[in-house]
C-alpha cells in the first residue's frame, strides 16, 4: 500500500514541480525581453540620437532621446489600469499571454524604423509612438510575471522565486550591456555599420523571443491562487469584483499610497545606478567609454547573484526589515558614492558601483515579493500594476532626463546624488508605515 500511494502523489508533485519551472522560464523571458530593449535603448543612446533627431548638438540630441524614453513611461499608468483589470477579471494568463505579443512586436518595428535623414521628423515622432505602445504592454509585464509566480510559488520561497523577475531584467541589461560592448569594441563607437544597423539588432531579436514566450505562456493553466478565487466565487463563498480597479481605489488607497512610495527607490535607483551611471561616467565624468562599458558588465553579473541573495534572505527575515535597510543605505551612501565616482580610477569606480548594486538588490530582490504579498488575490495584479508602473512613470523613465538636467542646470556634477537621496527618504517612510506579510498563504491576506 505505501508504494501504491507513493506512486499515485508523485506524479502531481512531478506535474507541479514541471508546470513552476515552465512558470519561472516563461516569466523570467518576458522581463528579460522588455529590459533587453531599454538596455540596448540607453547603451545605444548616443546613436539613436544621431540616427533620429535633428540638430548638430549631440547635448541637445542626446536629451531629446531621453525625452522619447521618458514620455513614453506615461503610458505606464494606463497600461497598468488595463492589464490590472484584465489579469484580475480574466486572469494572469490571458494578460500576461497578451501583453508579450504586443511588447515584442512594437520592439521589433523599432528596429526596422526609417532614419531622420530618410523621412524627417517623422522618424522621432515614430520613435515615441512604438515606444508608447511598447511602455502600455510591458506596464502588464513585470507585474504579471511576479504575481504569477508568486502565486505558483511555496509560501517559504516565495521571496526567492520572485526575485527570478528581477534577475530576468538585469540579465536583459547585462545582454544589452554585453551587446553594445562588443559591438563598439569591434565596429567603433561612430562607424557606419553601428549607425546604420548595429542598433537594430537587438531590438529586432524581440520579435522571434516573444513568439516563443507567448507558445509557452499558452500552454500554462492559471495559477493555483487565482484558480482558488474563482472556485470560490462561483460557489458564492465571496462578493465577485466587477471593477479591480475601482475596487482597488475605494477599499485601498492607503496601501496603494505606501506601495508607490516603496516602489520610488526602486524606480530612480534602478535606472539611475544601471542604465544612467554609464552614460554619467562618460558624459560628465568625462571617463573612458570602453572601461565604463567594462564596469558596467561586471557589475550586472554581480547584481544577478546579488538578487537572488536578496530574495532568499527576504524569505528568512522578512520583506519589511530588507526595504527599509535598502533605504537607510541609499540616504547615508549615496552623495560619498558620487564623489568617489570622479577620481576617474578602475577600482575605485568599480567597487562604488558594486556597492550601490549591492543596496539597490536589497530593495530590487524584495521589492516584488512584497508587492504580491501587499494586496488581497481580487486586486492584486492591479494593484501591483498601478503602484510599481506610476512609480515608473513619475520617477523611473525620467531619471535619466532628470539627472542630466539638473546637472546642466547647476552646474554641479553630483546633483542627481541629492536627488536619489530625496527620493529614498520619502520610500523609507513609506515602508516604516507598511504592514509585514512574510510568509503567508496569498489567499489569506
Amino acid at each position: 500500500m505505501p508504494p501504491q500511494s507513493e506512486a499515485v502523489q508523485n506524479p502531481p508533485q512531478e506535474a507541479q514541480s514541471k508546470t513552476l519551472k515552465r512558470v519561472v522560464v516563461s516569466s523570467f523571458l518576458g522581463n528579460f525581453i522588455e529590459w533587453f530593449d531599454y538596455a540596448s535603448y540607453s547603451y545605444f543612446a548616443t546613436v539613436i540620437a544621431l540616427v533620429f533627431m535633428p540638430g548638430d548638438n549631440p547635448t541637445v540630441a542626446l536629451l531629446e532621446t531621453f525625452a522619447v524614453f521618458a514620455l513614453s513611461f506615461l503610458m505606464r499608468p494606463i497600461g497598468a489600469v488595463f492589464w490590472g483589470n484584465m489579469g484580475d477579471k480574466k486572469g494572469r494568463k490571458w494578460a500576461l499571454t497578451a501583453s508579450i505579443l504586443l511588447m515584442s512586436g512594437a520592439t521589433f518595428l523599432i528596429g526596422c524604423l526609417p532614419t531622420y535623414a530618410m523621412v524627417g521628423l517623422l522618424a522621432p515622432v515614430l520613435l515615441l509612438l512604438l515606444r508608447m505602445v511598447q511602455s502600455f504592454s510591458a506596464s502588464g509585464e513585470y507585474a504579471g510575471a511576479a504575481t504569477f509566480l508568486a502565486e505558483y510559488a511555496p509560501a517559504n520561497k516565495r521571496g526567492l522565486y520572485c526575485s527570478v523577475v528581477p534577475a530576468s531584467t538585469a540579465t536583459g541589461l547585462l545582454c544589452g550591456s554585453m551587446f553594445a560592448t562588443v559591438m563598439y569594441a569591434v565596429c567603433g563607437h561612430d562607424s557606419a555599420f553601428v549607425t546604420d544597423w548595429g542598433w537594430r539588432i537587438p531590438f529586432l531579436l524581440a520579435g522571434p523571443l516573444g513568439l516563443v514566450t507567448h507558445y509557452m505562456r499558452e500552454h500554462l493553466s492559471d495559477s493555483p491562487v487565482y484558480a482558488k478565487m474563482q472556485s470560490d466565487l462561483e460557489n458564492k463563498k465571496g462578493p465577485a469584483v466587477k471593477a479591480p480597479f475601482r475596487t482597488l481605489m475605494k477599499k485601498y488607497p492607503r496601501v496603494l499610497i505606501i506601495s508607490f512610495g516603496a516602489c520610488m527607490l526602486n524606480a530612480v535607483g534602478f535606472y539611475a545606478v544601471l542604465t544612467y551611471l554609464p552614460n554619467y561616467l562618460i558624459d560628465t565624468v568625462q571617463y573612458d567609454s570602453a572601461k565604463a562599458s567594462m564596469i558596467t558588465t561586471i557589475c550586472l553579473v554581480v547584481y544577478i547573484a546579488f538578487i537572488f541573495f536578496s530574495g532568499h534572505i527576504s524569505d528568512k527575515f522578512g520583506r519589511k526589515k530588507m526595504l527599509i535597510t535598502a533605504c537607510v543605505g541609499f540616504v547615508v551612501l549615496t552623495i560619498p558614492a558620487f564623489y568617489l565616482l570622479s577620481s576617474k580610477d578602475f577600482m575605485v569606480i568599480l567597487l562604488v558601483e558594486l556597492a550601490m548594486c549591492f543596496l539597490l538588490t536589497i530593495n530590487d530582490g524584495t521589492l516584488s515579493s512584497y508587492l504580491t504579498e501587499t494586496f488581497p488575490t481580487d486586486v492584486r495584479y492591479s494593484g501591483f500594476a498601478l503602484s510599481f508602473n506610476m512609480a515608473n512613470a513619475l520617477f523611473g523613465g525620467s531619471a535619466s532626463f532628470i539627472s542630466i538636467a539638473l546637472i546642466e542646470a547647476t552646474g554641479n556634477a553630483i546633483a542627481p546624488a541629492w536627488y536619489m537621496v530625496g527620493i529614498s527618504a520619502v520610500a523609507l517612510v513609506a515602508m516604516i508605515l507598511s504592514h509585514e506579510h512574510s510568509g503567508k498563504d496569498l489567499s489569506e491576506i
